[in-house]
């Protein structure tokens, strides 16, 4: 049981999970904040391209 509770195999896995849903949620929340400027930005490039 002691081995068990000192086994870290798992541990830079999860920290690599955590480090991508924080970056995934701070993504989301600017996208969030930013959501008029990105429209207008990305519906200039699509009436550019035509």
């Amino acid at each position: 049981m002691v081995e068990f509770l000192k086994s870290e195999e798992g541990q830079g896995l999860v920290e690599y999970a955590l480090i991508i849903a924080v970056i995934a949620i701070a993504v989301i929340i600017s996208m969030v904040f930013f959501r008029n400027q990105l429209t207008n930005y990305f519906s200039n490039i699509g009436n550019n391209l035509t």
